[in-house]
């Protein structure tokens, strides 16, 4: 039976109508920057004519801007890589030495250190090693784990091939999803596939877009779930050395009583959206802003005195096994 993630919406094959927009899973360095693109028909820049002098400037300035803004982006990309490298020489050297290597937190523009216990520390270190993972479509594990999906979601039918438009009705944006992972990495495929395991009755409820009145345009289910898992990945600064949010340092002290709790949020956070999108009567446009609303939601709750672990945050009821 075909799924239900693309209802109402119109079909296209390998190109989509000119009037159509995609849901954009490119890495932006804050939640506040759109995570839904124009898509392949924007306008893109005019080719240089050199029909006068101003415009030969005009041309030379526009490269010179662009190419410093490459460079600008490089070096920003170099320095955080720089900086995890040294973050982790830092913990190692602290293990050996036998100093603390707690992360800290940043308030009011001071530094504030967070004691966590060893196994917060492990864990929030294996966690950040997730993040660095891209899924790569030539490996045979991040193939197979694609697969391993689809089974889930779609128990009674033919596992297709890699690249097919049917993997469309999981609502992956083209016949290739390996072009939807930019954003999440290989973390955010395995945040659905722990979805679908753990939480099978909520899976395919938000999968088939089971409840509710839905809009003529529904957001894509799998595209959805990659941007709910780079919005976790900021929201929580999970990518930093320091957790400089309030919600990251609630949700690192969770690490030690449960080790999937990431992805335990991960399922949290789809089911919210799911609800808001309903409660708004959003359609695909708003996925944005529904997204960030989602973000606010998810904070008031991690920030709640009495929180231990995942399963103690009042939206975790709405998720059935």
């Amino acid at each position: 039976m075909a799924s239900k993630a693309i209802k109402r919406r119109p079909c296209s094959s390998e190109t989509d109508r000119p009037s159509e927009k995609r849901m954009e899973t490119a890495v932006s360095d804050t939640i506040t920057e759109p995570l839904l693109g124009s898509g392949p028909h924007q306008d893109k820049s005019k080719r240089f004519e050199p029909t006068a002098r101003s415009d030969f400037w005009d041309g030379t300035r526009q490269d010179c801007l662009r190419w410093a803004h490459l460079l600008s982006v490089f070096v920003a990309q170099s320095t955080r890589k720089i900086v995890n490298i040294l973050s982790e020489l830092g913990s190692l050297l602290s293990r050996l030495f036998g100093c603390s290597s707690s992360p800290q937190s940043s308030q009011n523009g001071q530094t504030v250190p967070i004691n966590l216990s060893p196994l917060q520390e492990e864990r929030l270190r294996l966690l950040r090693q997730r993040l660095d993972v891209p899924y790569d479509c030539s490996s045979v594990k991040h193939q197979d784990a694609l697969k391993e999906l689809w089974r889930l979601a779609y128990p009674d039918r033919q596992l297709p091939p890699l690249k097919s438009d049917l993997w469309k009705e999981m609502g992956w944006q083209n016949s290739d999803p390996s072009t939807d992972f930019r954003a999440g990495g290989f973390m955010s495929l395995e945040n659905l596939i722990y979805f679908a395991r753990n939480y099978p009755d909520s899976f395919h409820r938000l999968l088939h877009k089971a409840e509710g009145k839905r809009a003529e345009w529904e957001y894509p289910f799998a595209a959805g779930g990659v941007n709910i898992s780079y919005m976790l990945v900021q929201m929580l600064d999970l990518q930093s050395g320091k957790l400089s949010t309030k919600a990251g340092v609630h949700f690192v002290q969770l690490l030690e009583d449960d080790d999937s709790a990431f992805d335990n949020l991960f399922c949290v956070a789809f089911q919210v959206l799911d609800a808001q999108w309903l409660a708004r009567r959003a359609s695909y446009m708003e996925f944005n802003e529904v997204l960030k609303s989602t973000l606010v939601q998810l904070e008031k709750e991690l920030a709640i005195g009495d929180i231990s672990s995942i399963r103690d945050m009042p939206s975790f009821r709405m998720l059935k096994r």
